[in-house]
């Protein structure tokens, strides 16, 4: 496999190549030290597998990934990185990438990930799926909490907090929703109680918020 390694520090792209080197399964066929270099060499050498590091001084990797897949969509990109934040990580998820590793990672584990990736397995570090884990689970808690607040509302005061979204007054409220002006006085009194929103304006954000 064509291996193309993509890091600002000479001597650690040369550790990765003397690493690769000892693998028959894999190839290095070049060296970038930046994104533009990156994006130049992989159109040049078409790398099936790219080890990037995910901060280069012209930008982030998953802006490189993003480019080189839309030429070379088979591509595998991994990124190597000293550091992970929530954010780098989950945009280096979303450009594509098949790995995400840390460079303290040993030696044979890193190898060992590679070939998970080069048999078409997605692989992250342990201490990135943890991560992954923590947000998903908070992302799940969110939502079990906004579903049990949204149960406290009647079908008809769902939509007319839907309304309330779009800064409907009551009126146009009801004409949309063919009731009596009076009616939706009382479901948006209801609204404000069930969701213990000060005033209207309030549960419209909130509203908004929840994309309903």
């Amino acid at each position: 496999m064509k291996v193309l390694i993509v890091d600002d520090h000479a001597l650690f792209r040369q550790g990765l190549v003397s690493l690769l080197h000892a693998e028959p399964d894999f190839e290095v066929c070049g060296q970038a030290g930046t994104i533009a270099e990156a994006i130049e060499v992989a159109g040049k050498t078409q790398p099936e597998m790219i080890l990037m590091d995910y901060v280069l001084p012209d930008g982030n990797g998953a802006e490189a990934a993003r480019i080189i897949l839309k030429e070379n969509p088979t591509c595998l990109i991994v990124f190597l990185t000293i550091h992970v934040s929530d954010e780098e990580l989950f945009d280096a998820i979303r450009s594509g990438a098949k790995g995400y590793f840390l460079k303290s990672e040993p030696v044979n584990t890193l190898v060992k990930n590679l070939h998970e990736i080069q048999a078409g397995n997605a692989v992250l570090s342990p201490a990135i799926t943890s991560i992954v884990l923590e947000q998903i689970e908070h992302q799940w808690g969110e939502s079990s909490q906004q579903n049990q607040t949204l149960t406290k509302l009647t079908p008809r005061e769902l939509e007319v907090l839907r309304e309330l979204e779009t800064g409907a007054s009551n009126k146009e409220i009801a004409k949309q929703l063919f009731m009596a002006e009076n009616t939706v006085k009382r479901h948006v009194h209801n609204i404000l109680t069930k969701l213990d929103m000060p005033n209207r304006r309030a549960a419209a954000q909130w509203a908004r918020q929840q994309h309903l």
